[in-house]
């Protein structure tokens, strides 16, 4: 009998930079390059850095590590950053993953109140991913809710898999802010799932973005789901550490969930399949967004969901002052020490 091999997928983790938040995204770099990440997802927002393209490749290069995402000003609290014209924002969000060499721009769906934009959105992300390598990833949301009253903010809709998108980003406490089936979001998404916002959720009506594996959301399967098919997009962690009593604290959270993200991508089997020890059954097709599917003539329903269909940012809302900008970033640690205070986290997670 053949031994069991692990298969690491294609896929990175990053981090978000949001996760870090009240901190600095010169922070989050720091704490990425320190933990073992294989990159950052810079959240743009009214952390004067984090709309720098020059001040993000200066972060990027000191700590020698990539960036692979941007996501775009979409939040209640950026409307004014970098523009007041959503169109714009997404102009200058791709021009930033152009210059940086990330290879998404993550982007909500319009506010509903932003009724020319949203009448738009659809044919204008497809004619904005048509002029560009750079994939827009068009995230998933979720209704407002309060007691027993429901807002829909959205528009055209807050599940994104009811409209024609070339590429999708699943995130999973938004699926549990929604009381939606995620793995059932996943299967409608299909091969255009481009990226993943990895978090936990209880279904709480305020957006939760847990620790992967501290809520009730698919976390684990989600990631062995990817690892067996292939999946080549970036896994981000988008957590939320605010509460967090000290920086050690939130570092040993980061540190768990990207522990928790290898270890479910590491996927153990007896090989690949037509070999000697191989599992019988074969897996679902592989959600690759390396290459979205062409786009069809005239209006397209959503895509059909699979028969195997199966029943997470910083606030939403509120106002917060700027984040100052950053002093410059002290030395990288050696790797003696970056293996001293990765056991240290791991001592204290006991």
């Amino acid at each position: 009998m053949a031994e069991p091999v692990v298969r690491i997928p294609d896929a990175k983790v990053a981090l978000s930079t949001a996760s870090v938040y009240p901190e600095s995204t010169a922070t989050a770099f720091e704490i990425a390059a320190r933990l073992g990440y294989d990159g950052v997802e810079v959240m743009v927002w009214n952390d004067p850095v984090s709309q720098d393209i020059d001040a993000l490749r200066r972060l990027s290069d000191f700590h020698r590590i990539p960036i692979l995402a941007v996501h775009a000003p979409c939040l209640l609290i950026t409307q004014r950053v970098w523009s007041t014209d959503p169109w714009t924002k997404l102009q200058r969000a791709r021009a930033a993953a152009e210059k940086l060499g990330a290879s998404t721009v993550v982007v909500h769906p319009p506010f509903r109140w932003q009724r020319q934009y949203a009448r738009d959105f659809v044919t204008g992300i497809w004619r904005m991913a048509d002029e560009t390598d750079v994939r827009f990833a068009v995230e998933n949301m979720y209704p407002w809710r309060y007691r027993d009253r429901e807002m829909l903010a959205y528009a055209p809709d807050w599940d994104v898999t009811k409209d024609d998108y070339r590429h999708f980003t699943i995130d999973l406490s938004h699926a549990a802010t929604s009381r939606t089936d995620a793995m059932g979001m996943v299967d409608r998404m299909a091969d255009r799932l481009g990226h993943v916002h990895l978090a936990d959720g209880n279904g709480s009506a305020k957006d939760e973005h847990l620790v992967p594996g501290r809520g009730s959301q698919p976390c684990a399967e989600l990631l062995e789901r990817l690892a067996l098919t292939g999946f080549d997009g970036h896994v981000v962690i988008e957590v939320n550490t605010r509460r967090a009593m000290s920086g050690a604290e939130r570092e040993a959270d980061l540190a768990e969930a990207l522990a928790f993200t290898r270890l479910h991508l590491a996927s153990a089997s007896r090989g690949a399949p037509g070999t000697p020890g191989a599992p019988a059954s074969s897996a679902s097709p592989a959600p690759s967004a390396s290459s979205g599917p062409s786009r069809p003539s005239g209006p397209s329903g959503s895509p059909s969901p699979s028969s195997a269909s199966r029943a997470a940012a910083p606030p939403q809302s509120g106002s917060h002052s700027s984040v100052p900008a950053p002093s410059a970033p002290s030395a990288p640690p050696s790797s003696s020490a970056r293996s001293s205070r990765r056991s240290s986290a791991r001592a204290r997670r006991r």
